[in-house]
């Protein structure tokens, strides 16, 4: 449903035929305000017509930028203005700029805010040479406000200046697409439902009176089984039955079940889902977005009084990050069978085990009933799951959405090389048995080595040496020990295996060479979930039909789809995250546009089924 907006035109909204009809003037005409005073992008967008959709529109003229040469896109960035500065005070912005910076308080700046934002336009300014670019109305579209914008732009003078660019263009690209939902009287409603329930649910978290250093409120902390944890469950079995669930209820381990029947409720059922629990200080969408996307779809299908021949069961897994006890999928674990007996007796930082923290929470801690919760996968046509990327791939391309082709596998180890502790001054360079050396090069090959993969067929490698330690070091000192852990990963197990070998295999020369002694243990090894074919292909035409390109990427991070994966076919579907992409932090963020693309994607999935 949409509105028109105040910036339509008066002759009423604009329209894709009206749009797809015109002349190249004509087209540049319409489009006019969208990219401030620069009419160049809509005269190159023009030869893509017709367009079918708006969003087909958005990226097209977002592509056309994106393949500029870097002049023309600095002359983009230069022709907007300062934030609050000159043109604003002299009354010269354009009609759109005007709106937006009145949208977020900057023409009610107090003197000591309009001070700040002078000093701050003349820093940037210097360190890169082209005004800041912020779009100021935010990604649910009502406005930052102005400490939100002091923080930001404070934050964004530390980057380097070639992420700086293309962040500016990014906002560019959502300053356009807000100003080109207001041509068209279109409204994200299903988007801003999303992006509310993400604020709404927030609001529970375990660092009350603390801070995240962005913002007001505390940080966004959510682990299993505690009162915010519980709070949020509440919140959502609410929020399920008002959309129009049929069945909603809390399993054995705290999962938050809702289920909506078909035409045949005997018929086998799409399951979907996500996690509703939080890393310490983390983001808003992370998990939480694979419960509201299906929800919004359930209350849409509801509200018309529609049943489709398939069920539809969301599960919100209550466990997914391993955060308060040294375990993780304690929800979707459960539901492939794999909720292992030993976890109700690991406890948490303060003593309380997972057994105390159930009961405690009004659940049984019973295996039997635990046992229970496995899933048939006769009774499922598979499972799917809509998640932000948690990385900067999508964001870097303009590109909204993304197919998973495959969760990577991975393995970690913990490592340490001992060598022998010995006079920094005074012991030849050949003579150094340099542990801490020894680990540094291991770093560099893993660096190299994963590098080599970029070009795989199934997608890349990645390795990491997320810790290193000095155990006792000492300013003068060569190091005698040195702890450290890898984390090696890749689209499938075979690549991932190879990889592993090739590393240790390369640690064990370094060793040699360097004269040191090396202890690894591999911690952990997790299997690869390549998405189910035809699911992924589901997912590629419900992109598709929004109007935009077909891009595949392999998810590096896990996920719940992962365990379902081992029981029935699943597939997954990413959106970008804005701050390029950056996820387990308070500064993750998406917009109510590409929150309403995912629902709008998953609706067209499940009528397609």
């Amino acid at each position: 449903m949409s509105h028109p907006s105040s910036l339509s035109s008066p002759q009423g909204p604009l329209t894709l035929a009206a749009l797809n009809a015109a002349d190249q003037a004509g087209f540049t005409a319409l489009l006019d305000g969208v990219y401030e005073h620069s009419p160049w992008i809509a005269e190159q967008a023009w030869a893509q017509r017709p367009f079918r959709t708006l969003t087909q529109l958005k990226h097209a003229l977002a592509q056309v930028v994106r393949l500029a040469s870097t002049e023309a896109q600095l002359g983009l960035i230069r022709a907007h203005p300062e934030l609050a500065g000159k043109a604003a005070v002299a009354g010269q912005l354009t009609a759109e700029s005007t709106h937006e910076q009145s949208k977020a308080g900057l023409t009610h700046c107090t003197p000591e805010e309009f001070a700040t934002l002078q000093r701050l336009n003349r820093d940037y300014n210097a360190r890169f040479g082209f005004p800041f670019i912020l779009a100021v109305r935010g990604p649910r579209g009502l406005g930052l406000s102005r400490a939100d914008i002091v923080r930001t732009f404070e934050r964004r003078l530390h980057n380097a200046p070639a992420f700086e660019l293309a962040e500016c263009l990014r906002n560019i690209h959502r300053i356009a697409e807000i100003r080109l939902n207001d041509k068209f009287g279109v409204t994200p409603e299903a988007g801003n439902l999303v992006c509310d329930w993400a604020e709404q649910l927030a609001v529970h978290t375990e660092g009350a009176g603390l801070s995240n250093g962005l913002d007001d409120r505390p940080p966004l902390t959510v682990t299993y089984l505690t009162p915010a944890h519980q709070a949020c469950a509440a919140q959502l079995r609410a929020w399920m039955q008002a959309c129009g669930f049929d069945e909603v209820g809390l399993d054995a381990v705290g999962n938050v079940v809702g289920i909506y029947h078909g035409q045949d409720p005997g018929a086998p059922r799409l399951l979907t889902g996500s996690h509703y629990d939080t890393v310490r200080n983390g983001g808003k969408h992370d998990g939480r977005l694979g419960i509201f996307v299906p929800m919004a779809c359930v209350r849409a299908l509801h509200a018309q009084g529609r049943r489709l021949p398939h069920g539809i069961e969301v599960v919100a897994f209550a466990e997914e990050e391993g955060q308060r006890y040294k375990a993780t999928f304690l929800g979707s674990g459960a539901l492939v069978g794999d909720f292992k007996p030993e976890w109700l007796d690991l406890a948490d930082a303060e003593g309380v085990t997972v057994r105390q923290a159930m009961q405690a929470a009004g659940l049984s801690a019973d295996l039997g009933e635990i046992a229970a919760l496995q899933r048939d996968p006769a009774r499922y046509l598979g499972f799917v799951e809509v998640h932000i990327e948690q990385g900067p791939v999508l964001d870097a391309l303009d590109m909204p959405l993304g197919v998973v082709t495959s969760i990577n596998g991975s393995l970690r180890y913990a490592g340490e090389a001992i060598g022998m502790a010995c006079h920094a001054g005074t012991t030849p360079m050949p003579l150094r048995q340099d542990a801490a050396a020894a680990v540094a090069e291991l770093l560099l090959y893993v660096e190299r080595r994963a590098g080599l993969d970029q070009g795989s067929p199934h997608g890349p490698s990645v390795g990491t040496v997320g810790v290193l330690q000095v155990p006792q070091g000492s300013l003068n000192v060569v190091p005698g020990r040195c702890q450290f852990t890898l984390d090696l990963r890749a689209p499938t197990n075979d690549q991932r295996d190879t990889l592993a070998a090739d590393v240790l295999a390369e640690a064990e020369a370094i060793a040699a060479r360097r004269g040191v002694r090396l202890q690894i243990e591999r911690t952990m090894a997790a299997s690869a979930a390549p998405s189910a074919p035809a699911w992924q292909q589901r997912w590629a035409d419900a992109v598709a039909h929004l109007g935009l390109p077909v891009f595949t990427l392999p998810s590096g991070a896990g996920h719940d789809a992962m365990k379902l994966h081992e029981r029935m076919p699943q597939a997954m579907l990413f959106v970008r995250g804005g701050n390029a992409g950056i996820s387990h932090n308070p500064l993750e963020t998406l917009t109510n546009d590409d929150a309403q693309l995912c629902v709008d994607a998953f609706m067209h999935l499940l009528e397609s089924l």
